[in-house]
């Protein structure tokens, strides 16, 4: 066997019961942060954060493919892609209404939103899904490694 067929994923029964019990614990203090973020210490960024540690914890005990498999690359881009598009809306809607860029106060004088709900759904469906959507996207951008490519555009000449 080459080393390119072997794998450096090594099953750890003592690391895979430890990853069962904590990661239900780290998920919901991620949630805990990610939803009580603008009334208390704590906050989006961080609960996300956690949030994408956790998926890193579930990959490093039961193998980076496996983790891959279940949690596919199109959940990942969708988590980014999703806070992005949520900011965007969020920060653009009362810029289209003669606002300011993120002006929360525009959508309580036009609609009666509350003021808080603007910055909650920048918190919640903004920047935690971007960070734990960037932080397992590089994980498994990086997990990938690189490999050469025949074509020759863009490859490096180990002769030269």
């Amino acid at each position: 066997m080459s080393s390119a067929d072997q794998s450096a994923y090594v099953e750890s029964a003592v690391i895979m019961t430890t990853v069962r019990i904590v990661s239900p614990f780290s998920l919901t203090y991620g949630l805990f942060l990610l939803f009580h973020g603008a009334d208390s210490p704590g906050g989006s960024f961080q609960g996300g954060a956690i949030i994408g540690a956790t998926i890193l914890m579930i990959a490093f005990a039961f193998g980076i493919d496996a983790t891959r498999d279940w949690l596919q690359n199109r959940i990942v881009v969708a988590l980014s892609a999703g806070g992005v598009v949520m900011f965007a809306i969020v920060g653009l809607v009362p810029l289209a209404f003669g606002g300011s860029f993120l002006e929360h106060s525009f959508f309580h004088d036009e609609w009666g939103i509350k003021t808080k709900w603007g910055l909650e759904a920048i918190e919640v469906a903004g920047v935690g899904p971007i960070v734990a959507g960037i932080v397992v996207g590089l994980f498994f951008l990086i997990a990938a490694g690189s490999k050469p490519t025949d074509s020759g555009a863009g490859a490096v000449d180990d002769d030269d």
